[in-house]
């Protein structure tokens, strides 16, 4: 009998823990990768990168390699590969999970303000400061007509897309609450700017911002793909199981 094979669409941290807890339970897992970050964090599954050509091409991949089943671990804003995801499972007939971030909720202290979209973050911006911290490095030419100063942070060298003015800090996470704190206040930074990604891995920020005081805009996630969902690893463990019909008792725990 030959050793299934799951194909876990990555970029985040929970991609690379699961794909390395599907090696551990003996299935041959795939970690796949956007090819953005220089040097990836080391998986004992095989990987991939680049992309696959869009609905049809990953659908041809699923086929060629005889995928069964897919896990979209990708990040939360990642709302084109999740859909492409989709058609291309549906065509191919492969299995789909989508792994979802638990979201942030704020607590005692916390000054959020959700919004859709960078344009509206845009609107709200110069009521809270002149210096604008921001944790992502894409679509951000919203921001371009705004008399204020930018500190953008990025993982990778590069740009602040659509904002060539702002200052690029290059650092690549997790991060911790307190550097972020002195990150912040070093920088007399007076308001933040954040996707509302979710999970463990970013959230230092947000609670070194409430330490401070400073407000933070936080952009919407986009509509998840439809389900079945797993909140965490452990959880999609199962579900990969469960789908190949293997022995609920076999290792599956980080």
């Amino acid at each position: 009998m030959s050793t299934p094979r799951v194909l876990v669409l990555g970029g985040t941290q929970e991609a690379r823990v699961l794909a390395d807890a599907l090696v551990a339970g003996g299935i041959d897992a795939i970690l796949s990768l956007a090819g953005r970050t220089s040097a990836p964090a080391a998986s004992a599954a095989r990987a991939r990168s680049g992309g696959f050509g869009g609905a049809e091409g990953l659908a041809a991949y699923l086929r060629a390699e005889s995928i069964a089943a897919c896990i979209d671990a990708t990040h939360p804003f990642a709302a084109r590969m999740s859909a492409n995801t989709v058609a291309a499972c549906t065509a191919a007939g492969v299995p789909r999970l989508a792994v979802l971030r638990p979201e942030w909720t704020p607590v005692d202290g916390d000054r959020w303000i959700f919004v859709d979209d960078a344009a509206k973050a845009a609107r709200l911006l110069p009521a809270m400061g002149r210096r604008i911290f921001v944790a992502f490095a894409d679509g951000l030419a919203p921001f371009a007509a705004l008399d204020l100063d930018f500190l953008v942070r990025r993982a990778e060298p590069g740009p602040a897309e659509g904002l060539p003015g702002a200052e690029v800090l290059v650092q690549r996470g997790p991060f911790a609450r307190d550097a972020e704190r002195a990150l912040f206040a070093a920088r007399k930074i007076d308001a933040i700017v954040a996707k509302a990604s979710g999970g463990d891995g970013a959230r230092a920020k947000l609670d070194a911002a409430r330490n401070l005081g400073l407000p933070v805009v936080l952009l919407r996630r986009p509509t998840p793909p439809p389900g079945p969902y797993a909140g965490g690893t452990n959880e999609a463990l199962g579900w990969v199981r469960a789908t190949l019909g293997l022995d609920p008792g076999a290792p599956s725990s980080i």
